[in-house]
């Protein structure tokens, strides 16, 4: 029977969903979710023998969410996992990860190797710090425009977005980054959203009552806790100086959608390619032909099928 609660980690609150019994296995939601987005995940995983947490993230749904942008490092997501462990009475866990949570992920097990026992990573390849801040690279190829720009002053997302949170979420969540009416480079007074005078179907994997869960949560919290992490992009580069060049050893897995702009565009795509330089131990690159951004939402069955392969073999 699922359950949910919130505990004290790491300073804060944090709201969970908890499932099952047997080893630890805490899945990491991204932008702009909750710890809803794994609702197909967490009974599938609890079923085949595993005790699965999803966290409301740091700023996100019901968890705390610190008004500092500074607060928001890739430090602090992965103290928060850390904590969470330990909160949770266990000594490891494998940790999986969606969208922003793919990088915290990452990064968890890239940091904390002895908690951390595998990885796996929905959408998000596994970090390439490169020799210049993210943002600055942008700007040296002359980029003005991508959406991690849009987002770095405080305000102007979170006005667009909150303006209409059920055409927001019904925009973001239904169309993803997988449409072609979607881009990830913002439009001179188009907004993030892009054009959304033409009100479209959800996709049969999305209804209308799981739209309207995630607009109630938005409408209380608004989007400010989320943005923060990426006001965070550069200062992450710099904290990360100390890995430049690390591998992540434990066994990890790579699932995307095949029509997923992450993968496909501007950063993602050679990451795809080149993983396995990160990865020396990549039990499995499955890219899901026809998915989008959403791909645990999309193509649940698929997704719980390899995670669940990945797990029994690879958990203590």
């Amino acid at each position: 029977m699922q359950s949910s609660r919130t505990i004290s980690v790491n300073g804060i609150e944090i709201f969970l969903l908890e499932q099952g019994d047997g080893p630890l296995v805490l899945l990491c939601h991204g932008w702009p979710e909750l710890s809803y987005s794994w609702r197909h995940q967490i009974p599938a995983i609890a079923a085949a023998g595993f005790r699965v947490v999803a966290p409301d993230m740091r700023g996100f749904g019901r968890t705390s969410a610190p008004m500092e942008i500074e607060a928001y490092s890739i430090f602090d997501h992965v103290g928060d996992m850390v904590g969470l462990v330990a909160a949770l009475g266990e000594q490891q866990a494998v940790i999986i990860g969606h969208d922003w949570g793919a990088p915290v992920a990452w990064h968890a097990a890239m940091f904390r190797p002895d908690v951390f026992t595998a990885v796996a990573g929905l959408s998000v390849p596994p970090p390439f710090r490169g020799r210049r801040r993210p943002l600055d690279s942008l700007r040296d190829i002359g980029i003005r425009n991508f959406y991690w720009q849009y987002f770095q002053t405080p305000g102007i997302a979170e006005r667009e977005l909150e303006r209409d949170v059920d055409l927001t979420m019904r925009t973001l969540l239904g169309r993803g980054f997988s449409d072609p009416l979607t881009s990830l480079f913002v439009e001179d007074g188009k907004g993030f959203l892009g054009d959304v005078s033409a009100v479209r179907p959800l996709p049969d994997w999305l209804s209308e009552a799981e739209v309207c869960y995630f607009s109630d949560i938005y409408r209380k919290t608004g989007f400010r806790g989320g943005l923060n992490w990426y006001r965070n992009i550069d200062r992450n580069w710099e904290l990360t100086a100390p890995w430049q060049g690390a591998l992540i050893v434990q066994p990890s897995l790579f699932i995307a959608g095949s029509n997923d702009a992450v993968i496909t565009g501007l950063i993602g795509g050679k990451r795809v390619d080149d993983m396995e330089r990160i990865l020396p131990n990549l039990k499995q690159k499955l890219i899901i032909d026809g998915a989008g951004h959403w791909v645990q939402q999309e193509r649940a069955a698929e997704v719980n099928a390899a995670l669940i392969v990945f797990l029994r073999e690879n958990s203590r």
